[in-house]
């Protein structure tokens, strides 16, 4: 009687009697001690939240998409990024989906053993690229998050690797000068602001590529826009030994299209055979450091939102009477100041 009644349960399911046993069989080994020595009842029990559980478990699997189908829609969602920095979020997730078999993962089924292997495949030799990658697949499973793709960011499992700030020392003043003379030939003149301006202001390269000189040179500052810093945050800075030239030259400052062309060109005239990035913003820091004695100051026209960057990075001992000369005439005009923090 038993059996009939459950052959009619199942008769319209393509599975006899047979494989049910089977499968609770399974269920059963598989659950080892936790469903050892229970009576009927509680052996029912287990086994519907063991199908319930199951059931959730693949309705939330088939509610997800591949890792590079997020990747894909999480970068169009940065359209109204900078491009330098969607190109970036390019490089760095095309180095992730070409770790093996881990583009068609399911981004829910993704643990953090499955990211830990990725990041330390496509970035293992570079802790900085790692820290970066990191940071870009957290973003990654964050946009996953809120599309209900998972519901979970693994890669907060992943410690983030120290990156010790290396100091870099400044360009020399002889370095200097070898710089301003070979802006000063007819064919290189056109790069003579902008020089000055990673020289004496502090402005990081991509930062001179935006700017406007009719709308962001304001009496003796520079007008350093949210929409033209590297880190979105603007600043004010005072011009210094760029006011006379910017006085004097007014109506012909410009930033020169390929530009990136023409600073390849400007420091191959001056002699450098090799080129640290942004050593000019490092020059300024450390010879500001030594001469206004200001490190609060320094800090506002860097854009730092701490000094820890400055102490650990930037700043080299230089001998005050080096730095005097690097601001030339212009000291005069400026406060002396203890060092402040």
């Amino acid at each position: 009687m038993k059996t009939s009644t459950a052959k009619v349960l199942i008769q319209d399911l393509p599975l006899n009697l047979s494989d049910m046993a089977r499968i609770v069989l399974e269920i059963t080994e598989r659950l080892g001690t936790a469903a050892g020595g229970l009576n009927r009842a509680e052996m029912m029990r287990l086994l519907r939240r063991v199908t319930e559980e199951g059931v959730r478990a693949v309705q939330e699997a088939e509610q997800t998409v591949s890792f590079e189908e997020a990747a894909r829609q999480s970068l169009e969602a940065r359209q109204d990024r900078r491009p330098t920095t969607r190109r970036d979020l390019r490089h760095f997730i095309g180095r992730m989906l070409r770790v093996p078999e881990m583009a068609q993962r399911p981004l829910r089924s993704m643990h953090p053993a499955d990211c830990r292997k990725m990041l330390q495949t496509a970035f293992g030799n570079s802790p900085s690229s790692f820290r970066k990658g990191r940071a870009i697949l957290s973003s990654i499973f964050n946009y996953g998050i809120r599309q209900e793709w998972c519901d979970r960011n693994p890669v907060l499992a992943i410690e983030t690797p120290r990156v010790i700030e290396r100091t870099i020392t400044p360009l020399t003043l002889e370095e200097v000068g070898r710089l301003e003379q070979a802006a000063e030939r007819p064919e290189h003149q056109e790069m003579q602001f902008s020089l000055k301006l990673m020289l004496y202001c502090g402005i990081r390269p991509t930062e001179v590529t935006r700017i406007d000189p009719r709308r962001d040179i304001v009496g003796n500052e520079l007008i350093i826009r949210p929409n033209t810093s590297k880190t979105g945050g603007g600043r004010v800075v005072p011009l210094r030994k760029v006011a006379g030239f910017v006085k004097k030259h007014r109506e012909k400052l410009c930033i020169p299209p390929r530009w990136e062309q023409r600073w390849r060109a400007l420091r191959r005239a001056a002699r450098f055979h090799s080129w640290q990035p942004d050593i000019c913003r490092h020059t300024f820091a450390t010879y500001h450091a030594s001469h206004f004695r200001n490190l609060a100051a320094l800090q506002l026209e860097m854009g730092h939102t701490t000094p820890r960057l400055l102490l650990s990075r930037y700043l080299s001992p230089i001998q005050r009477g080096t730095a005097r000369s690097f601001w030339g005439e212009e000291r005069a005009r400026e406060r002396q100041l203890p060092l402040l923090m």
